[in-house]
């Protein structure tokens, strides 16, 4: 019991890091109709963006301003390159412009750093409550990814920008009508989206070793999550990435690894075919 209690509770603290990175891809489709097939290059990118500052120096979690900060930058610079022009085009525009973007980041990380595994060695410190054993590090993650999904929320529900960008996503041509610059917001949009994904790969390295390919896993993980949370909801994001970690941890104890990503994709079909709006509903 107390081995299974504990593959539950690791669970939950990753699925709140799943929800993280959920709520980058579904914040771009709600706001943009935008499937950011670049989602995991980026959660990748985020990872050796967290490697290169720690090897500057700097401290792992005092390297997420930095990492996010260029997230925000590299989302816009995406956006204004990749995205704008097309995203009033048909649907396989986007998804293969940012399919291209995924390639891009995955043959300049391979270039750089090869498909190697690295991994972030810093010290974490170990508490135990009532028996279950937990890392310093899962317990930040965790923590961190709530306090940035607190972050968005007051920023989506509490100020103008926010506010403008609810606006959009709503209806772009009325927003446009009402004097907010459009594209200004979708390519903060996309930049948000883009920093978040960063940022939960940052947090992913400090777990796991990683390599420039292991942002597709949680690429997958993402679209899940978002599904059973509902599509361009980020607040039913979080809680579908809880649910995910939660499955992963509860059936860890009693199955091999391997099946883990089947169970996912078939709870991932379920949902689809008989709760197309997710789990907590739509676009909120």
């Amino acid at each position: 019991m107390v081995e299974i209690l504990s593959s539950v509770m690791d669970g939950l603290l990753i699925g709140l890091v799943y929800g993280l990175a959920a709520i980058g891809l579904t914040l771009i489709f709600g706001v943009m109709d935008v499937v950011n097939l670049a989602h995991g290059a980026i959660i990748a990118l985020g990872m050796f963006f967290l490697y290169l500052f720690f090897g500057a120096g700097l401290h792992p979690y005092l390297a997420l301003l930095p990492v996010a900060v260029l997230g925000f930058i590299f989302g816009v610079i995406v956006y204004q390159i990749a995205v704008r022009k097309i995203i009033s085009g048909p649907p396989l525009m986007s998804l293969l412009a940012t399919f291209a973007v995924s390639m891009i980041i995955i043959g300049v990380g391979t270039a750089l750093w090869s498909t190697s595994p690295y991994n972030i060695n810093f010290k974490v410190t170990t508490y135990n409550f009532f028996g279950y054993t937990v890392t310093s590090a899962r317990l930040v993650s965790a923590v961190a990814a709530v306090l940035v999904t607190f972050g968005l929320y007051y920023f989506l529900y509490r100020t103008v920008l926010g506010k403008a960008v609810r606006a959009v996503a709503n209806n772009r041509e009325a927003a446009e009508l009402m004097g907010i610059p459009s594209q200004q917001i979708l390519a903060i949009t996309f930049g948000i989206g883009t920093m978040l994904a960063m940022l939960s790969g940052a947090l992913i390295a400090t777990l796991f070793p990683f390599t420039i390919l292991s942002g597709g896993v949680y690429e997958l993980k993402s679209f899940v999550a978002s599904v059973l949370g509902g599509l361009g909801n980020p607040t039913g994001a979080l809680f579908g990435g809880i649910i995910l970690g939660l499955i992963e941890g509860s059936v860890a104890p009693f199955i091999q690894v391997s099946w883990t990503n089947v169970i996912e994709f078939v709870i991932f079909v379920g949902i689809l075919l008989f709760f197309p709006t997710g789990l907590f509903g739509g676009r909120k």
